[in-house]
This record gives structure tokens, sequence and C-alpha cells, in this order.
């Protein structure tokens, strides 16, 4: 028998293959230490369950055999567990890595592996700013840095995030040639985005933010023609998102706001506020530019939680009796 390899006995013939597997992983696919710890651990929880399931030591013949329903009942057990469903995700990989290997290898073939379908992570809830929250950290990011310019490059910059809901990346690689300008007599004007996979997308622009923007620009030490970065660090570069990170860090602790303050924080809220205020999926989805529109459905849920707090604030019904 051989069980030093992951730590769980099995029979010599699966455990000469799991020691060449290991090897093959640490030598040829040079994984992370972290990584190979981790695939084995998780072939090792698989490897304890079938054992269990079979009755005795697994050989390479009952990996072979191993059914589809097998598989599912180790992912349930998983589960009861308590491994949340990105664990059982990664614990799923690592058998399928394990698999595969065995397959090209010649040892043994399995066609149940390839049906087994992997527990999907739901998605986290969005964790929008409240409106009043967003629009005082607007005004602080003005006057927290002791320059100047560079108060105003972060109001323009934060402004710009959740006046028009763009990620921080999509707003940092704007030049100065790209920069929204106001429409017909002040009012709304437009501005053209290159989201993920270089798709571009048209948003619309609130005088609010053009103006942000020309009074930073206006302040702005550093000179430049169309084809230079619209927001500049001190020395005169494209700003570095770590920059931006950092300066709503110090706004945080400023104005008491949670951790989930950050840059894209003000994406999250620039589309549910829009949402709560009216404004339908496929057009919110459109201004994210979203690919799918269940990745906006997302803000649905944020909303669904702002209206329940309401109601159990305001209900008398769902208001907790009073002790007398």
């Amino acid at each position: 028998m051989a069980g030093a390899v992951i730590g769980f006995a099995a029979m010599p013939d699966l455990g000469e293959a799991l020691s060449a597997w290991r090897q093959w992983l640490s030598v040829e696919r040079r994984v992370s230490t972290h990584t190979l710890d981790a695939y084995l651990t998780d072939v090792g929880a698989f490897l304890r369950f079938l054992s269990d399931h079979i009755g005795r030591l697994p050989a390479l013949g009952d990996l072979s055999e191993t059914r589809l329903g097998d598989f599912r009942s180790w992912l349930s057990e998983r589960a009861g567990a308590g491994l949340a469903a990105s664990s059982r995700a990664r614990a799923l990989a690592a058998l399928r890595n394990l698999y595969r290997w065995l397959d090209r290898s010649g040892r043994m073939h399995n066609s149940a592996i390839g049906l087994v379908r992997s527990p999907r992570a739901r998605r986290p809830v969005p964790r929008p700013l409240p409106e009043p929250d967003a629009a005082g950290l607007l005004d602080e990011a003005e006057n927290a840095p002791d320059i100047v310019w560079i108060g105003k490059r972060d109001r323009a910059l934060f402004t710009l995030l959740y006046g028009c809901g763009l990620r921080i990346d999509e707003a940092l690689s704007l030049n100065r040639n790209e920069a929204p300008a106001a429409g017909g007599d002040g009012g709304v004007g437009t501005l053209v985005v290159t989201g993920k996979g270089r798709k571009q997308r048209v948003v619309p622009v609130l005088p609010a933010v053009s103006a942000a923007i020309r009074d930073y620009l206006a302040a702005s030490p550093f000179a430049g023609d169309g084809g230079q970065p619209l927001f500049v660090g001190a020395r005169g570069g494209r700003l570095n998102p770590g920059v931006a990170q950092r300066q709503m860090r110090t706004l945080r602790a400023l104005l008491g706001l949670p951790d989930s303050a950050t840059p894209h924080a003000l994406r999250h809220s620039f589309a549910t506020h829009l949402l709560a205020d009216g404004a339908d999926l496929r057009t919110i989805q459109d201004l994210l530019g979203h690919a799918s529109l269940s990745t906006t459905q997302r803000y649905t849920d944020v909303d669904a939680t702002r209206l329940m707090a309401i109601y159990e604030q305001a209900h008398p019904r769902a208001r907790a009796p009073k002790t007398p």
C-alpha cells in the first residue's frame, strides 16, 4: 500500500499513479506549493469518501468505475460538511485534473467525470453607497488632499465613476482628447468608453461630471496634448489604480464609511441608484457594458434588500413590539 502522497492510504497501483501525478504537477506544470497542497487535499478527501463508499482501500480500477451518481454524492457530502460552492468547484477541478492526467497517461479512462456539473458560486450582491454618503464622498474628495489640484483630480475621477458608472481602469485609460464635454447649452454630453474585450459603449455625461473634469484640468500643473493621460499622478504620469484606491481609503476613514466603500462601489452606486429611480435593467446593462443581463440583475437583489429594510423599519406589524 502507498499513502504518503496525499496523506491517505491506497492500493499500490493507485499509490504509484498518485506519486507520478504529483511529480507531473510539481515538475512539468510547475504549480505553486499552495496549489499543489490544495489539489492533494481535495483528491485525498475524495479518496476517503470513495473508500467509505466501497468499503475498502481504493485501487486504480475503482477510479475508472466511479459513476456519475458517486461524484454527485461526493459533492453533496462536501456541501454537508460546510464547503461553499466555490470550494466544491475547486475540489472538482482538482479531481478533473487527476482524471485527465490518468487518461492521457494511458492508466485509465472514466467518461462520467466529464458529465459532472461544477457547483456555481452565487456572486456576491453589490454593496453600493447610500446616496447621501456618495454625495458627501465627492465633496470631501476635493478637500482631503493638501495639494489643491490633486483634490480636484480625485473629485473629478470619483464623480466620473459615480456619474457614468465606469470601471476604475476604464476611467484611468482615458486620454485628454477623450475627456467628456458638456452637451449643447451646457446639457448632457456623451463619452465613448472602451470596456472589457475592447468593446465600446456610449454613456451620457451629466453637466456636473463635465464641470468637475474641466475644473481639474484647469488646475493641473501638467499640460499635454490630446494623447496624454486624462488622470495623472503627482509626477505627471498616468494615474495608478492603487493611488485612487489609497485616496478612497483615506476618505473612508474621514467619513466613517465601511470597507466596502471602494472606487468600484461608486459604479455599483451608479447602477443601484438608477434602478431605484425607475431605470430599466436593459438600459443599465448598456450603460455598464455588461455582456449578460444576468450580471445586471444582481442589482435587483440590492434593491429588494433595501425595500425589505424600509418595510421592516416602517410597517407597524414588522416592528418588534415594545416591552412594557
